[in-house]
């Protein structure tokens, strides 16, 4: 069930009817709980059985190890918990994966091996909902928060369906404590959350889906060299689509939530207004780059244990974070060039004194921005190449190390992508630091009916797109 469909519509408008009805808060909560399920159970009904048995583990898991003084046993109930969860994750997610490679070890030691083809179907959502499990389990574990006691609010925490299926993922402290009391949303609230929800269909739709995406997928699919001025602005054009596909997936999940009175964080802060790979971080899918800082880099040891120890565990959190995208090393190698610029960015501003961004002049933060963005677009191509080869080609294409390259972008894609991109870029400038409800707030309540009004009739103009988010794929 995508949010850009009118069977989404029809089927949050049962939800807000329920929630809003005299039912006793509790029955509300179940609604919710069974709203979710039907919720992802609408893509592939038996993979609800892999929720509900990622709940139970962890809902289990975590009421034992409160009750153990015992660190052994303790430990053990965490590597169940482990286990069970990742177990799951790198079976549907990984398996394939991890055959093939196996298959490629044993051929080059002379031992003829072929890897077992399963059909397996990956779970919608599950890297995302398995992290946010796994959060809660350690963070028991370490005694940051105590278990919950009812099943139906951790149920509700690992399935609610606005955020579930591709995040932004949600620590236990953050929704956790919303189900505890009646959630209901302020006049107020609800007209926001419905405006980040058409906000956030508007850049899926007509932006990513409709402007971007077709020009950028063509781009990305030829099996052969294009011109240069083409493959530039192909980069810049998927740049623009994932952003928009991803962030505008994040919005209407917070503006869905907001409407039933929920708050959950923002996933975005204007990437691509970074000034250096480390702020990048913090302002692309933040909830993902702090779930990889707070329970991967850190345990690791982060920058305690020297130089030499933190660049590795730097690399390797940068390269799991590559993988968690997808069972593909092309994800890898997108992780791990980023994992080299935070190195060469470390290594820099250990012999530079850097000031902050604020006191730079124009044209520092303007080149700094530019060339973070620049070298950010790069590797989107492992993202948007379907292969090796189509890497190799759009690289080549580049640098325009081309023998007979051809034209695939007309007039009119040039026309509408450049305005689009353009305009994205000026937009994160210019919001950089500043959140939007606020300047909505500052400005001229015609200025944002008319605004609103617009994109709205542009997302019903483009029937709402039918296109499934790219991040559903992982």
């Amino acid at each position: 069930m995508l949010f850009n469909s009118v069977l989404f519509l029809l089927f949050f408008g049962w939800v807000v009817l329920v929630h809003y009805s005299p039912l006793g808060w509790k029955s509300k909560k179940f609604h919710l709980l069974l709203a979710s399920y039907f919720f992802y159970g609408s893509w592939m009904p038996p993979f609800v059985l892999l929720l509900i048995i990622s709940t139970a583990v962890g809902w289990l898991v975590a009421r034992l190890m409160h009750s153990q003084n015992n660190i052994r046993i303790r430990r053990l109930l965490l590597f169940v918990s482990l286990a069970a969860n990742l177990g799951i994750l790198g079976w549907f997610k990984y398996g394939t994966l991890f055959m093939d490679a196996f298959a490629m070890a044993a051929e080059q030691i002379g031992w003829s091996w072929t890897a077992p083809q399963f059909d397996i179907i990956l779970p919608i959502g599950i890297s995302f909902y398995t992290f946010q499990t796994l959060a809660y389990t350690i963070d028991v574990y370490l005694k940051r928060i105590k278990p919950e006691d009812s099943i139906l609010d951790f149920a509700l925490f690992v399935s609610f369906f606005p955020q579930l299926v591709a995040g932004p993922i949600v620590r236990p402290g953050q929704l956790l404590p919303q189900f505890k009391s009646p959630q209901k949303a302020t006049r107020q609230q609800f007209f926001w959350g419905a405006m980040l929800f058409t906000w956030g269909l508007f850049q899926k739709s007509v932006l990513a889906d409709s402007i971007l995406g077709p020009s950028a997928g063509h781009a990305f699919g030829m099996q052969e060299e294009i011109y240069m001025f083409d493959a530039w602005l192909a980069v810049f054009a998927f740049s623009g689509q994932i952003f928009f596909d991803f962030a505008g997936y994040s919005l209407c999940a917070i503006g869905i939530a907001l409407c039933l009175g929920f708050s959950i964080p923002n996933n975005f802060k204007c990437p691509y207004a970074a000034m250096g790979f480390s702020d990048f971080w913090r302002r692309w899918h933040v909830s993902l780059s702090e779930w990889l800082r707070d329970y991967l880099y850190i345990p690791l040891g982060g920058n305690r244990q020297g130089k030499t120890r933190t660049k590795i565990n730097l690399m390797l959190t940068m390269l799991l974070g590559g993988l968690w995208h997808g069972a593909n090393w092309r994800f890898v190698a997108w992780g791990g060039i980023h994992g080299a610029y935070l190195l060469v960015e470390r290594a820099i501003s250990g012999r530079t004194e850097f000031r902050a961004t604020r006191d730079l002049g124009f044209i520092q933060r303007f080149v700094g921005t530019s060339a973070t963005y620049v070298a950010i677009c790069i590797t989107w191509v492992f993202f948007a190449a379907p292969t090796w080869e189509s890497c190799g080609l759009i690289f080549c294409s580049l640098v325009g190390l081309t023998e007979s390259p051809i034209a695939v972008l007309k007039t009119v894609e040039i026309l509408m992508i450049v305005p689009v991109v353009l305009g994205m870029l000026v937009f994160q400038w210019l919001m950089r630091d500043q959140e939007m409800e606020s300047v909505v707030e500052k400005s001229p309540t015609w200025l944002v009916y008319s605004v609103f009004f617009l994109i709205l009739v542009s997302v019903v103009l483009t029937g709402g797109g039918d296109s499934a988010f790219i991040y559903f794929q992982f």
